[in-house]
């Protein structure tokens, strides 16, 4: 969904409720400049990354990164692709 800020000014509590189903794209003299998504997606997009910068890490994500260990039953991948 695409909305003026002007729109968006006149009725913010019916865009907050659409962003609880899809992103709310508000446009600025023509052009896109925010977009409203509901908490759950910001918390997706924000901590449930799967890659992250090692320099975006915390020191207790590094340490327990260096101590995590691979449990024994899936010692076979260390192989795969080696063969």
């Amino acid at each position: 969904m695409k909305i003026t800020s002007t729109e968006f000014q006149q009725n913010v509590g019916r865009y907050q409720d659409a962003a609880l189903s899809e992103p709310v794209i508000i446009t600025k003299n023509g052009r896109d400049r925010t977009v409203l998504i509901s908490a759950t997606a910001f918390e997706t997009l924000v901590k449930g990354r799967v890659a992250r910068r090692m320099e975006d890490l915390d020191d207790e994500a590094l340490k327990a990164i260096a101590a995590a260990e691979v449990p024994a039953q899936f010692a076979y991948l260390d192989n795969i692709g080696l063969e």
